[in-house]
């Protein structure tokens, strides 16, 4: 039986833009891996991995939106190649186009609220079909896409029976609230009216305000973020204030079996026998020969969506000034983002040929050598509500640079600090002075004091990132919450290889429905709260459906090895 159900718009390898598709991705997994079964529900996709998976149709029914009737159908992947059941909903016109939040040309679809109300809609309506005591014993909802969830099974009288299943509503990034027009409340299934004002925040449909207010447990995916909310969400501040009873940060986990210097497939020299300088020195040879740096310089890179968010438009004008100052150092950036920012890196590129290079694509397997390749990482993030590059660079033995924000301020302590625990470099502004002084800083000590970059390199590849330490604590909530959940034999581990998926329920179809009668529901009171512009959707500058599956999952332990050929070299990346 499911005991904790994660409803989502990503799931990696499925579908991803960012870390929501990792943690969504990767949680489920370890959960499962527990004894605590666990499977994900995401919409049904027109990308390369959803369309190459065999899938099982479990249910078909349909639901109304906007008086118009959508037939739709929940599918689960045959085979379980991902250690844990993953289910889709196929609503054909809402769902099945390339793209998860843009088409291709990058403009958001126009119809999100139908889409995602639609998808919610049709989770509920495929639970009320299992018998009571093979429901979930924990919905687990993730951002807006899915923050109508506790609403509905609490106040819509079609979902009521799902009630008192336990709801958790996790925040991965509190600057897309989902939000929309009053105009559109039509789309929303009929509620009680004494609900009304639990939608409302600031005079408009805010569905992360009303997780917020009506899910039984809030988290976040980091203390520090969790307290930044607090002072700073776009208009949601008083509201995290007032629920802080039921609000925990908790820093996410990195998947371990597929981040693992030892077996990755991806990079070209693995990890042999704990020898660290021996793998590190071998894959930045890689690296500059690719891009014709200079291996006597330190490497500091960048890996992720070139946008403001993550202060990527921080980096050329700081950049600029270190090379134009006479600073030894290479800088080598991927990602794709902000056309603008893209075009600054490839001028660089030109302007400083062998010092700067970018590649703007997204490339799962050039990522994983970077991390193996770089002296440091850098993350001069406006906003990180955890950050997971830098556990992923820490990992392979790749120092981070970090602005203090968020969950970059939980795992990477300043190598300042009194009490040894640094892991790496951090600054506090966002400004180029404090970007170039950070830099400098890192720079000075892999040129004047390698020792300590040696002694650093194997305590950040020591520490335990994994799901294991961190799945104890979304337990602990769950449990606190009265949810039923405990451990059982689940055979669905072993190797890839060896997985078998659940035999799939057979199909249910719902009984015929009629369009629901629309009734007028009289508006209460709106809650006083400062005005909010309604959130765009996420706008991803590519959707990252194409990366490589994983490796096979690998036992934690790591013994030491005799020496290994080299992984086969890809092609070379364009410069």
């Amino acid at each position: 039986m499911i005991q904790i159900l994660h409803i989502a718009a990503e799931c990696y390898p499925a579908a991803k833009t960012g870390g929501l598709g990792d943690v969504v991705g990767s949680l489920p997994k370890y959960n499962t891996q527990a004894g605590i079964l666990s499977a994900v529900i995401i919409p049904k996709y027109s990308l390369r991995w959803i369309e190459n998976q065999h899938w099982t149709t479990v249910y078909t029914s349909s639901v109304w939106i906007n008086w118009r009737q959508w037939h739709f159908r929940v599918q689960q992947q045959t085979g379980n190649s991902l250690g844990y059941p993953l289910f889709v909903v196929d609503i054909p016109g809402l769902y099945d186009r390339p793209g998860i939040y843009n088409d291709p040309s990058g403009a958001p679809f126009g119809d999100e609220i139908e889409r995602y109300i639609g998808f919610q809609q049709a989770v509920l309506d495929w639970l009320l079909s299992f018998p009571w005591q093979d429901r979930p014993r924990v919905l687990h909802c993730h951002d807006h896409h899915t923050a109508l969830i506790p609403w509905m099974v609490k106040y819509c009288q079609a979902y009521q029976q799902l009630a008192p299943i336990p709801t958790v509503f996790t925040i991965h990034n509190g600057q897309y609230q989902g939000a929309f027009s009053p105009k559109n409340v039509h789309l929303l299934p009929p509620y009680e009216a004494s609900a009304r004002s639990l939608l409302d925040w600031g005079g408009i449909i805010n569905p992360m305000a009303t997780a917020i207010k009506t899910a039984w447990a809030v988290t976040t995916v980091s203390p520090s973020y969790l307290f930044e909310l607090h002072q700073n969400s776009l208009g949601l501040e008083s509201l995290f204030r007032q629920e802080w009873r039921k609000e925990h940060g908790i820093i996410n986990g990195i998947d371990s079996q597929v981040w693992d210097p030892a077996t990755d497939p991806m990079i070209q020299f693995r990890l042999e026998a704990n020898n660290i300088s021996k793998y590190k020195t071998k894959n930045k040879r890689v690296l500059c020969e690719w891009f014709g740096f200079s291996n006597e310089y330190p490497l500091v890179s960048f890996i992720g969506r070139i946008v403001n968010e993550k202060g990527a438009d921080l980096l050329p004008d700081t950049y600029r000034r270190l090379l134009q100052s006479g600073a030894r150092i290479n800088f080598l950036i991927l990602g794709t983002g902000e056309s603008w920012t893209e075009n600054e890196f490839r001028s660089m590129a030109h302007q400083f040929p062998g010092r700067v290079n970018a590649v703007i694509d997204y490339n799962e397997a050039l990522a994983h050598q970077i991390y193996a390749g770089s002296d440091f990482l850098i993350m001069p993030s406006r906003v990180e509500p955890c950050g997971l590059n830098q556990m992923y660079a820490m990992r392979y033995g790749t120092i981070p640079i970090v602005r203090s924000v968020g969950g970059l301020k939980d795992t990477v302590p300043d190598i300042g600090e009194p009490d040894g625990s640094g892991r790496g470099v951090r600054f506090d502004q966002f400004s180029v002075e404090d970007a170039v002084h950070a830099i400098y800083r890192a720079a000075s000590m892999w040129y004047n004091d390698p020792e300590t970059v040696v002694r650093l390199r194997e305590r950040v590849m020591a520490i335990d990132f994994s799901w294991e330490k961190t799945i104890e604590q979304y337990f602990s909530v769950y449990r606190n919450l009265g949810a039923r959940i405990q451990a059982e034999e689940v055979k669905l581990q072993a190797t890839r290889e060896e997985t078998r998926a659940p035999e799939p329920a057979p199909v249910r179809k719902a009984a015929k429905k009629v369009p629901p009668k629309k009734t007028i529901i009289k508006s209460t009171p709106v809650a006083t709260a400062p005005p909010v512009a309604a959130t765009k959707p996420r706008k991803p500058a590519k959707t990252e459906n194409n990366a490589p599956e994983k490796p096979a999952d690998t036992p934690k332990s790591k013994p030491a090895r005799k020496a290994s050929k080299a992984a086969p070299k890809p092609k070379r990346p364009k410069k």
